[in-house]
């Protein structure tokens, strides 16, 4: 059996500790876990989901959706079509948060999100939009903070209740994305290491986050080049707290705060 994933160019101490939790858990010798992955299809993307990572939250770092509120969507307002790529997407909570600031925006309408991860099972719960309450309760803070507050004037406060986008459901333990905030988004697998831009279309905004830290130097210059190539001029990319490019000139990027602007 021949796989097409590929974590060569994975981070070497990330991806031992995941390969030592496996074969913890599995009680697998690493042989066994050669000929497993060779002759098991199921097992393989079980493997895969394991190694990847998936951890995201509604409105994860809230200075950053700040940003993406009163600067980013600012300067896409004059803008007929909108198109957004969400790489590693995870379980989608991030996917959901740019929908509710581009509705608050007015641009929702306007806006077209493409939502990729490697991960099968994440892409299926990002459809459903379904997530854990008390979870993502400390997460209603992130809510008030982005959408609520306005960090640029603090004596103003908006109304937005939070049930205007979420169901929530104590008894059920579940916070649910409305239907309305499902349109015009569309999930797909995609591996990052060996495919590029399945939508064959360019973006005015790429936001990688969290994603980059589990890679190699290597694979990282190869994806900036690969952002920079599919960004339109003077589109925006957005990386994890701890994500950086070095060498901005080489791909093209401005930086500015917690974003880049390709030249």
């Amino acid at each position: 059996m021949v796989s097409d994933y590929d974590f060569s160019d994975y981070s070497d101490k990330s991806l031992l500790r995941r390969i030592e939790k496996i074969l913890s858990d599995y009680h697998l010798t690493f042989e066994e876990l050669k000929i497993k992955l060779k002759t098991d299809r199921v097992f393989l993307e079980q493997v895969v989901r394991d190694i990847t990572v998936n951890t995201t939250e509604l409105f994860r770092d809230p200075k950053v959706w700040q940003t993406v509120k009163h600067r980013i969507l600012k300067k896409l307002q004059e803008k007929e079509s909108i198109n957004i790529w969400h790489v590693g997407c995870s379980s989608g909570q991030e996917v959901y948060s740019m929908k509710v600031l581009l509705h608050e925006a007015g641009l929702a309408d306007r806006a077209h999100q493409f939502a990729t991860d490697v991960n099968t099972d994440m892409i299926e719960r990002a459809k459903q939009g379904v997530y854990p309450y008390r979870f993502n309760l400390e997460y209603l803070d992130n809510y008030k903070q982005v959408v609520q507050i306005n960090p640029l004037n603090y004596e103003e406060f908006n109304d937005i209740p939070f049930t205007n986008y979420f169901s929530v459901d104590e008894i059920r333990d579940t916070i649910s994305v409305k239907p309305f905030l499902k349109q015009n988004i569309e999930f797909s697998k995609h591996n990052l290491v060996n495919e590029e831009n399945i939508f064959k279309i360019k973006f005015d905004l790429i936001l990688c986050r969290n994603v980059l830290i589990y890679f190699n130097n290597r694979l990282q210059n190869k994806l900036f080049q690969v952002f920079s190539d599919n960004l339109l001029r003077k589109g925006f990319l957005i990386l994890g707290a701890h994500e950086t490019i070095l060498g901005t000139e080489a791909f093209n990027f401005i930086k500015h705060g917690h974003y880049y602007i390709k030249k």
